[in-house]
């Protein structure tokens, strides 16, 4: 009779920039050491803590590169732009040849000239799927049908697809540069001109759309330009269950997360309600988890964007709710749906990235982990969760791809 040898589960609760620097409105605190997370901060007293660098130096700081490795690959060899992990979650079909590009709808100031426009908010003021969509299908069938279309996404984010085209690019994410005149940002490199032309286009036409015209009445923030980033061509990534020999899933509003499971061969798991902000279901996520565990997955990997989308648009209080729904509706729920069903389980609670409000974008900085292994709790230690006591730990993973092989198999594999 064959014997199962996968006898723990694992669960990955990842806090999308939830690190932060200290802050003088919280009295020197950062918003995880402000907060009220009691179930973390149990964790934490029996558990491993330590810092971890999950974006190479020299690479950009993105939840691209961040994501890839908490999952165990190295960003060096396995990164080749964001915009493909979005179109492989969006089930579009690449050719080696095609180059993607990430479509943000971003709100800018009115000037007429286009680069004398500032950027106000990346996300138009997290606008809705059903706007979005309907705004980009209207820039598809005005741009689209040849070489160049556009796919909606969620919210915001958005997608272009370029077939055969250039990859001598530099182009900037629309959330480093909130506050700023966008002339000294747009588009740079073999083809430039195209994209630059789209994007001036796009501001006069979507300025008088209707959906804007009525965002406007309602005091929101209008989606008057296009914002084209995120370049990348098709992804290879080793199937995670062939490294590991366990059944994954992610749960994600995020099509970056989404396509990055997918790629890696994993499950993904809509949930309802799922938003990518403040207003997610939170629980619906640990309870889908849980789902997903008892029915015979392995692993489970729980990506929740909330504090990080509070953090680019200076939100301090939804960035400190945030990190306190993540640990009463998501920590709370996964650790006593495990303990009820009896499994021996790893937990790691980490972020991908800092994303500091002071800053509004994201940084290179190692972000602090805790994995609590509820076969083998250590002895209670007078010890919370934050990045102060992770720091102190003294455990480092220079590399941070390592991390999962450390949470997996308590062993640094090769990524």
């Amino acid at each position: 009779m064959e014997r199962n040898v996968i006898t723990v589960k694992y669960v990955v609760i990842l806090g999308d920039g939830m690190a932060d620097f200290p802050l003088e409105a919280l009295g020197g605190k950062t918003p995880l050491q402000h907060a009220r997370i009691p179930h973390m901060d149990q964790l934490a007293r029996k558990g491993i803590m330590g810092l971890a660098k999950t974006v190479p130096e020299g690479m950009n700081p993105g939840s691209d590169t961040a994501n890839l490795s908490v999952l165990g690959y190295n960003p060096q060899r396995f990164y080749n732009g964001r915009s493909p992990f979005e179109a492989a979650s969006m089930g579009i079909d690449m050719e080696e040849t095609d180059v993607t590009f990430r479509c943000n709808l971003v709100t800018v100031t009115p000037e007429a000239d286009y680069g004398e426009k500032t950027m106000l908010d990346h996300s138009a003021d997290e606008i809705t799927t059903e706007e979005g969509a309907a705004l980009i299908r209207e820039v598809q069938e005005r741009w689209g049908g040849g070489d160049i279309n556009f796919y909606p996404g969620t919210s915001y984010r958005h997608l272009m697809v370029w077939k055969k085209g250039p990859f001598r690019w530099k182009l900037t994410p629309p959330h480093d540069i909130l506050d700023r005149k966008i002339k000294s940002y747009l588009p740079a490199g073999e083809g430039s001109e195209t994209l630059a032309e789209i994007m001036r286009e796009s501001a006069g036409f979507l300025e008088e759309h209707a959906i804007n015209r009525e965002r406007k009445r309602r005091g929101l923030g209008p989606a008057n330009s296009l914002w084209i980033w995120g370049e990348g061509k098709k992804p290879l990534l080793k199937d995670f269950s062939a490294r590991y020999h366990l059944k994954g899933s992610v749960i994600s509003a995020v099509d970056l997360v989404k396509g990055i499971g997918k790629c890696a061969g994993m499950e993904i798991i809509d949930v309802p309600g799922a938003t990518g902000n403040i207003d997610t279901n939170f629980k619906g996520k640990a309870k889908a988890a849980l789902d997903a565990l008892g029915s015979g997955r392995d692993f489970v990997y729980i990506h929740l964007e909330a504090p990080d989308e509070a953090s680019h648009r200076n939100e301090l209080d939804n960035k400190v709710k945030s990190i306190e729904y993540i640990d009463h509706q998501v920590v709370r729920i996964v650790k006593e749906g495990l303990d009820h069903m009896g499994y021996g389980y790893r937990l790691m609670v980490l972020p991908d990235h800092y994303t500091p409000l002071s800053l509004r974008t994201h940084t290179r900085d190692p972000v602090p982990f805790l994995i609590y292994d509820s076969c083998r709790p250590l002895k209670d230690r007078e010890q919370v969760y934050d990045e102060a006591h992770a720091r102190k730990a003294g455990l480092y993973f220079s590399e941070g791809y390592r991390l999962m092989d450390f949470f997996l198999t308590g062993k640094q594999g090769q990524g």
